[in-house]
């Protein structure tokens, strides 16, 4: 499973550990996933995902899942997340 948020994209960043007296050495930066269920209004289902905590309190922040889909780019959303936005946007169309 590869350490990916699939709402926003967000994934391992790479960098130094610096020590006093500056010798460096690489490292990553993981991001803080969690495994989250996250119900969808319109679908009136409940999804499980893999997402990072400030995409969490980003789609709180924007009023539940289905907002947030709605303004996610299709570019960082995994190939499940955008299955449910366009399954969401079929029944708003209906």
């Amino acid at each position: 499973m590869s350490r990916r948020c699939e709402l926003t994209g967000k994934g391992v960043m790479v960098g130094n550990n610096v020590s006093h007296a500056k010798n460096r050495t690489r490292r990553r930066f993981l991001p803080n996933l969690n495994d989250v269920s996250l119900t969808s209004d319109t679908l009136g289902q409940t999804h499980s995902f893999r997402i990072a905590a400030s995409a969490l309190r980003t789609v709180d922040h924007r009023g539940g899942l289905d907002a947030f889909l709605a303004k996610a780019p299709d570019a960082d959303l995994s190939p499940k997340a955008l299955k449910i936005k366009r399954a969401i946007a079929k029944a708003n169309a209906a």
